[in-house]
């Protein structure tokens, strides 16, 4: 749990006791959300549902709108561990923007005033009340509230005041029925709900930039899942592992992802066989393209979604992009395309994917590399090849041979795995 999300210890039973105010609960802001106008509540019941498939193994989780802005999630009876571990988690639901743990109490003066000052105690520096009346019913307005705590809080500890920079800041809330004071709060991811823009399949590679790739995509609003190409039958599992991995991770920022796993060491000696030399990357990754097109139209998915980077390596050169694209009929997203290294990097490590993706693992694109790779592939080149080997065919076989796990950072056992026209109907 992150320290900045602590709060001063308090019993539910010292406020409110018999009527559940006093509680711990977790009070999050949305940001993109509420300029939606009259599409906003559909993107609201998105999220809602998004909020409670991430702690659907914590039993008995209460969820409640308040106007535009504001989600309140409560679990009643509840330790502070318990609620803290709710929200960690609503800080990685897209479309949250802030996360905040808050003491849920009475909406008395007095309530209100006892739980202000207990909450900065122990606390060193300057400070400051932030206080906002969504009731516009209650005895203060906002700022007479602001500075009436502010007096107390003086009186109790004597700390000295800034406005403009305090080193703590008091935040109090009035709702219709009862009013929110906390301290501080973490980040959310922003965005828009996952599945809210529709979905998509990301090729996921099992180094750094496709994960970053896949949360970027999540965050704007796609559900996607995941496919892999491992190089077996002539490379190991690790990849697979790796993969899954990744996927697991990145499952706490969209829930129930679905990673389906292609052997495609047969199909690249196929093409080296060929005598393509130079051009075996670029060949190979369209018929990656390909392969996931078909897959892609088995479960429903709008676009491709790939890691690429405008020349970080050799094979993505604009030229070479270009001939990928020409390979399928559906959109490639490439979120990261006008990113540099360390930029992706520093956001794989703010998602929690960097670790993974520098494990060592026999990769398959790296499978039968020739030592010269082509930056300048010629389209029609490219297709006279795959005329030669039917890659659509080829492409239609692998997908036959795709097998889907269920990586959940829940913790649930994965289910048997399946052929992707039965995934289709999960």
């Amino acid at each position: 749990m992150s320290a900045s999300l602590e709060s001063a210890p308090l019993p539910v039973a010292e406020v409110g006791a018999g009527t559940g105010l006093g509680e711990l609960c977790v009070l999050m802001k949305l940001g993109e959300i509420v300029l939606k106008g009259s599409n906003r509540k559909l993107f609201e019941r998105r999220l809602h549902n998004n909020i409670r498939a991430s702690v659907r193994d914590l039993g008995d989780i209460r969820l409640s709108q308040r106007g535009s802005g504001v989600i309140i999630v409560r679990k009643p009876g509840a330790s502070d561990v318990e609620v803290a571990e709710i929200a960690d988690r609503m800080a990685n639901v897209m479309g949250v923007v802030w996360v905040h743990l808050v003491r849920r109490v009475a909406k008395d003066m007095d309530a209100i005033t006892d739980i202000a000052v207990r909450s900065l105690a122990d606390r060193t520096g300057t400070f400051a009340v932030r206080a906002r009346r969504r009731d516009k019913r209650f005895e203060m307005t906002s700022s007479e509230l602001a500075g009436y705590l502010g007096s107390k809080i003086i009186e109790a500890h004597g700390y000295p005041v800034n406005l403009k920079r305090p080193d703590n800041t008091l935040f109090v809330e009035v709702d219709k029925d009862e009013a929110f004071v906390f301290t501080d709060g973490i980040p959310g991811q922003g965005g828009l709900p996952a599945g809210m823009s529709g979905r998509g399949l990301v090729l996921m590679s099992g180094g750094i930039d496709s994960p970053v790739a896949a949360h970027r995509m999540i965050r704007r609003g796609l559900k996607v899942d995941f496919l892999h190409f491992s190089g077996m039958p002539f490379t190991g599992p690790e990849s697979i592992y790796k993969a899954y991995s990744l996927v697991r991770q990145i499952d706490r920022y969209q829930v129930g992802s679905r990673l389906f796993v292609v052997p495609f060491g047969k199909a690249q000696q196929q093409l080296k066989s060929s005598g393509i030399e130079r051009l075996q990357i670029v060949a190979q990754r369209r018929l990656m393209l390909k392969t996931a097109e078909a897959l892609a139209d088995d479960l429903g998915a709008e676009c491709l979604i790939t890691g690429d980077a405008l020349g970080q390596v050799s094979s993505q050169t604009m030229t070479n992009i270009t001939a990928l694209d020409d390979a399928v009929d559906l959109p490639i997203l490439r979120p990261l395309i006008g990113m540099d290294k360390t930029e992706i990097m520093d956001q794989a490590r703010r998602i929690g994917t960097l670790a993974i993706s520098e494990l060592p693992d026999e990769d398959c694109c790296t499978m039968l590399t020739p030592r010269q790779v082509e930056t300048a592939a010629k389209i029609p080149d490219l297709r006279q090849i795959e005329k030669r080997l039917d890659a659509e065919e080829l492409a239609e076989h692998l997908v036959t041979t795709a097998q889907l796990h269920k990586p959940s950072f829940l913790g649930e056992a994965a289910p048997a795995r399946v052929a992707p026209a039965a995934a289709a109907r999960v």
